[in-house]
């Protein structure tokens, strides 16, 4: 799709670039269409989800920055603001309280914050939600349980290790990996 806001979308993109090595949010583009994007989001310390890596699938609209981006997490996770079974996402600037001064960084950031302070009573998902509101313990075990299943590092890097012995560079394995949503057969059509 040809995008009226290109540059903008491209800077974007080469700041996340830029600034890789000091942030612990990534993103990788989807083939060569600059409006589809993945953003690959640690779980914040000290919380249920803590040692995952949660990827979000990003669309842009052809009206970018005007409207927001569109933003689910492919990782499952255990979330009241998250639904538990397509990863929609409820967050205010992801639709009311957009702004075009606002970025696809800011977006992302907001995603990590929500991870460290759900809001329960403007849930995405009721179930566990009320969860969420009525057994904090049983919260907790459960969005534990589902980082360890659903968003294992150590398992991903196990598979870039192997495709890197290869002989592919790693970065490229890593954006092949998160383009193939972690498929190792995916991944290595795309590196081929």
């Amino acid at each position: 799709m040809e995008h009226a806001n290109k540059g903008r979308i491209m800077k974007e993109f080469q700041d996340f670039q830029k600034n890789a090595e000091s942030s612990n949010i990534t993103v990788t583009l989807v083939g060569d269409d600059i409006s589809h994007w993945k953003g690959i989001i640690p779980g914040p310390k000290d919380t249920c989800y803590q040692d995952g890596i949660f990827q979000v699938d990003i669309s842009l609209p052809s009206d970018y920055p005007y409207k927001p981006p569109k933003m689910k997490f492919d990782t499952r996770i255990w979330h009241p603001n998250i639904s538990s079974q397509t990863g929609a996402i409820c967050l205010d600037i992801l639709k009311n309280e957009w702004s075009p001064a606002l970025s696809i960084r800011t977006a992302l950031l907001s995603l990590q914050a929500l991870m460290c302070e759900p809001v329960a009573d403007d849930p995405q998902d009721a179930v566990v939600a009320q969860e969420y509101k009525t057994d904090k313990a049983k919260f907790t075990a459960t969005a534990k349980s589902w980082t360890e299943k659903y968003a294992n590092w150590k398992a991903n890097e196990e598979k870039i290790k192997k495709l890197a012995e290869m002989g592919f560079p790693e970065n490229k394995v890593k954006d092949a990996l998160i383009r193939a949503n972690w498929d190792e057969e995916q991944a290595l059509n795309y590196l081929f």
